[in-house]
C-alpha cells in the first residue's frame, strides 16, 4: 500500500497547487516516460482517482530508488490544494508521518498532544 503522505502529494501535484513540488517531480520524471505519463495522467483528477494512486505508486518506487529525491519531496511539509483543503504535516518526515489534519473550512487553531 501507497505511504499516505506520497498520496497526499500525488494529488497535490494533480491538482498543481503547489509549483515547486510540481516542477521538482516533473525534472525528476523528465527521463522516465511510464513516470512522466502518470503524473501527465494524474492532472486535474479527484484525489481518490486511480490516476492519483497511480502517480502515487510511481511516486514511492522512485523514493525507494532515489533516497535523495526521496528527501526532497518531503521536504515540502505543507501541500496547500487550490480552495478549501490545507495538508500540514507534522513529526518526523524521515519514515512516517506522525499526525496528519486534511480539513476544509478550520477556523482558528488545531493542536496535537
Amino acid at each position: 500500500m501507497t505511504e499516505p503522505v506520497l498520496l497526499t502529494i500525488a494529488a497535490s501535484l494533480a491538482s498543481r497547487a503547489v509549483a515547486g513540488l510540481y516542477e521538482l517531480v516533473r525534472a525528476k520524471f523528465a527521463d522516465d516516460p511510464v513516470a512522466t505519463a502518470a503524473l501527465t495522467a494524474a492532472e486535474g483528477a479527484p484525489e481518490d482517482s486511480p490516476q492519483v494512486k497511480a502517480l502515487g505508486e510511481v511516486l514511492e518506487r522512485t523514493v525507494e530508488a532515489d533516497p535523495e529525491f526521496g528527501a526532497a519531496l518531503r521536504g515540502h511539509t505543507t501541500v496547500t490544494q487550490t480552495g478549501r483543503v490545507n495538508n500540514q504535516i507534522s513529526g518526523s518526515l524521515g519514515s512516517k508521518v506522525v499526525q496528519v489534519v486534511q480539513a476544509g473550512d478550520i477556523k482558528g487553531d488545531i493542536t496535537f498532544k
